[in-house]
């Protein structure tokens, strides 16, 4: 015959153990993130990204960092092979959401390719926050003025020059519940001809973004020193 004494531990063990893993599986239900790198970059340009957000509560299986394009810089733009792996990945990280919803953090020319992916795919109501870190949104001068820019494909119809029929296409399209970018007055590729600003503004802000935050610490940088706040942005 049962001890009824054990038996009332039991059922409380068993009610305590079921809620703290109800509550476990509900802190641990995050939006999944796709990280998108830049022109010529890798997936572990994100490594302090990924880092930060491993010791906060995610799992390796919430994050997602296509890679994308070729080595060769100039070669890449918006149209092609370039798309399939950052399309899949948004696909494949909301399918697979347990919130219904993603973020995604994108660097450089990985901010447009993402945003671009997100228009093509319709999705944009399943992204709740977009973080564009030194992306080109409004264009590079360096690559010239649309059609009189520079022969490569990262300059041409699909690419970063000043008002391409691609960053035309971009511009004003909703991308995400809410958007951020994170951008340097001192930043090599966007300020590389000497000028930050297209028409005045800055070419990392995001049309209709919510905010936007400056660092001095270059292209790359933004990229690696501020986990922390895009961590925060998302959350």
């Amino acid at each position: 015959m049962k001890n009824p004494l054990t038996t009332k531990l039991s059922k409380l063990l068993g009610s305590l153990t079921l809620i703290f893993a109800q509550a476990y599986a509900y802190a641990a239900c995050v939006d999944n993130v796709v990280l998108v790198h830049g022109n010529a970059g890798s997936p572990s340009d994100w490594d302090n990204t990924y880092d930060k957000l491993i010791t906060n509560g995610y799992q390796s299986n919430n994050i997602y960092r296509p890679s994308w394009g070729s080595a060769f810089a100039s070669s890449n733009n918006h149209s092609g092979s370039e798309e399939a792996p950052v399309r899949n990945a948004i696909t494949d990280a909301i399918a697979n959401s347990c919130t219904g919803k993603i973020d995604i953090i994108g660097h450089s020319m990985g901010v447009t390719l993402a945003a671009q992916q997100v228009i093509k795919l319709n999705e944009n109501s399943n992204v709740d926050a977009f973080v564009g870190i030194a992306g080109a949104y409004r264009g590079l001068w360096t690559c010239g003025v649309y059609p009189w820019n520079f022969s490569t494909p990262t300059c041409g119809v699909n690419g970063l020059s000043v008002s391409s029929p691609f960053l035309d296409w971009l511009d004003g399209k909703t991308i995400a519940s809410r958007v951020y970018s994170i951008k340097s007055w001192s930043d090599q590729v966007i300020c590389g001809s000497g000028v930050c600003t297209v028409g005045g503004i800055h070419s990392s802000q995001i049309s209709n973004e919510d905010a936007s935050y400056s660092y001095a610490l270059g292209h790359f940088g933004l990229q690696t020193y501020t986990a922390t706040k895009q961590f925060d942005l998302i959350n």
